[in-house]
């Protein structure tokens, strides 16, 4: 039994593998395109905050809480709507000064920082105006969008697309071929977003004061992709 089973073993080594044939790849033009769409903002966010300061924590809580609630409800006077107000964060911390090598305590300080949602962006320095007038003092930002947004992305990719499709078939006439079909589209993970205006900083105004300037520009709305075509 032992030399038939050498004999069957050895018979399979030594037999050739079958031959498999490949079949031909088609060839193809790999091709990215951008897409871009502008549009005037119609939504913006503004940043607002109120900072106290005491010896004693309560009273720095309740000096800021008192500077808050006359600042939400000159808002609420003004037609801004409950739920277009929002808290960002809110703390109350010790601030110290290090003197010869040691923590010197130098008071409490309360901060409590919230975002207006404005539908009419031609508000915006009007709601500055109110709340610095009315006990915030610090301005952390103006921030515009659309309210539409996903709309324009879907208009943007569709422009990358076309651009991308474009692109390929140029490359592939000076190649001497032309398109034949898409065969992938593949869109980058990567956005890109409007940067929110700079962090402002101001302090109470007199009353007399002009409102402040506020220019919301264009934003802009960028789109990639890459797609994959056969040539014939």
């Amino acid at each position: 039994m032992k030399p038939l089973l050498v004999a069957v073993v050895l018979a399979a080594v030594s037999s050739p593998a079958p031959l498999i044939a490949q079949p031909a790849q088609e060839p193809v033009v790999v091709m990215s395109g951008e897409g871009l769409v502008k549009s005037a903002p119609d939504q913006a966010w503004v940043t607002l905050a109120t900072e106290s300061r005491s010896k004693n924590p309560k009273e720095a809580q309740a000096q800021n809480a008192k500077s808050m609630t006359a600042v939400q409800e000159r808002l609420a006077a003004a037609g801004i709507p409950k739920d277009a107000v929002r808290t960002r964060s809110y703390d109350l911390q010790l601030e110290s000064d290090w003197v010869n090598g040691r923590q010197v305590p130098r008071g409490y300080v309360a901060r409590n920082l919230v975002e207006v949602r404005l539908d009419d962006i031609g508000r915006v320095g009007e709601v500055i105006d109110l709340a610095v007038t009315s006990g915030a003092n610090a301005v952390h930002g103006v921030r515009f969008d659309l309210k539409n947004r996903e709309m324009h992305e879907r208009e943007a990719l569709k422009r990358a697309t076309m651009d991308a499709r474009m692109r390929a078939e140029a490359a592939a006439s000076g190649a001497g071929r032309t398109l034949d079909r898409i065969i992938r589209i593949e869109e980058p993970s990567v956005r890109t977003y409007p940067p929110p205006v700079p962090m402002m900083e101001r302090a109470a105004m007199a009353a007399d004061q002009p409102q402040t300037p506020i220019v919301a520009g264009e934003i802009e709305i960028r789109s990639s992709v890459v797609i994959t075509a056969t040539l014939k």
